[in-house]
């Protein structure tokens, strides 16, 4: 089983930037499709991004977040801009083997959260 360790969150004012970082050790990291969540109204964990082949973003987050990743490092990032304070949160970096899903339920590894708070 993948372990995973998210860095990088902090306190930054509405339109500045942060850069997540989440560190996978255990597994075969590039088997992986790699996912950032968050908590949301009425849900534990709502998507944010995910990249496998290919990348997705909630509609939320388009064209200010990317989500990135190295396999010879085996780290994902998260590349957030023009943070609003709506995007504060715990964002939780997760691992599933369920090519290109953006289901909670099928991410199996979940790293502890680093908190991310954008005041307005």
């Amino acid at each position: 089983q993948v372990q995973l360790e998210e860095s990088g969150g902090g306190l930054v004012q509405a339109g500045g930037s942060l850069r997540l970082s989440c560190a996978a050790s255990g597994g075969s990291f590039s088997t992986y499709t790699m996912g950032w969540f968050r908590p949301a109204p009425g849900k534990e964990r709502e998507f944010v991004a995910a990249i496998s082949w290919r990348k997705y973003y909630a509609d939320s987050v388009k064209g200010r977040f990317t989500i990135s990743r190295d396999n010879a490092k085996n780290l994902v990032y998260l590349q957030m801009n023009n943070l609003k304070p709506e995007d504060t949160a715990v964002y939780y970096c997760a691992a599933a083997l369920i090519a290109t899903t953006r289901d909670a339920a099928d991410f199996r590894s979940w790293g502890q959260g680093a908190q991310v708070t954008v005041s307005a």
